[in-house]
């Protein structure tokens, strides 16, 4: 059980401590994955930049997620699931335009015109605040590699095993503290797990944009 967000990223700093002082960026997935980058940014003294996966929703149900989506070539669509629920084309082509809309949206209101943080050579540790179904988790990973960085590290406080197993099928290496034999939600195992609003995300990246 994590006191909140902050607890988390700084448990997983520890973890992480092998990738101190090499070429690191560490890459937040908002929203609450950036109070736990922040942690893990601020320990490993590495620039903090954003990658910003979006959960591709059912019809009548947007919190049912057919795939996940974070750039126009970097798509995790559930098949099995879109042919169960007859999910037509038209409607993946639609979903995936509004949330690359909102991707834009998100990454200039949180920085802006600050340009992104090469990958190129690099290691990338991708941090979120838990891990449920992975479909975020696993496009941020595509997106990532498609910037050709040295290795891929995806870390993460909780998560259920078998989304860990699906993850690190894409990343180079897991680092999940907690991989619960019983998971019901990632909140679960937070003491406050109170929602990070927009304006605590600029707070945050608007600290490491002055030390940068």
């Amino acid at each position: 059980m994590f006191k909140n967000r902050a607890d988390a990223g700084c448990k997983l700093a520890g973890k992480l401590t092998q990738f101190a002082k090499k070429d690191i960026i560490v890459l937040a997935i908002p929203r609450g994955g950036v109070v736990v980058a922040a942690q893990v940014a601020k320990s490993l003294n590495a620039p903090l930049d954003l990658i910003i996966p979006r959960k591709l929703g059912a019809p009548q149900n947007e919190e049912l997620a057919i795939g996940a989506v974070a750039g126009p070539n970097e798509v995790i669509l559930d098949e099995a699931l879109i042919q169960h629920l007859r999910i037509s084309k038209d409607y993946i082509r639609q979903v995936i335009a509004k949330e690359l809309k909102e991707i834009d949206r998100r990454r200039q209101l949180y920085l802006g015109d600050c340009p992104e943080i090469k990958l190129f050579g690099k290691i990338a540790i991708i941090v979120d605040d838990g891990l449920a179904t992975g479909a975020t988790a696993r496009a941020a990973i595509k997106t990532a590699r498609l910037k050709k960085p040295r290795k891929i590290v995806f870390a993460v406080p909780v998560g259920p095993r078998h989304t860990v197993e699906l993850v690190e099928q894409e990343a180079d290496e897991v680092i999940c503290l907690e991989i619960p034999t019983l998971f019901y939600a990632v909140g679960r195992h937070y003491q406050n797990f109170a929602q990070v609003n927009d304006s605590r995300v600029i707070e945050i990246l608007s600290r490491f944009k002055k030390t940068a």
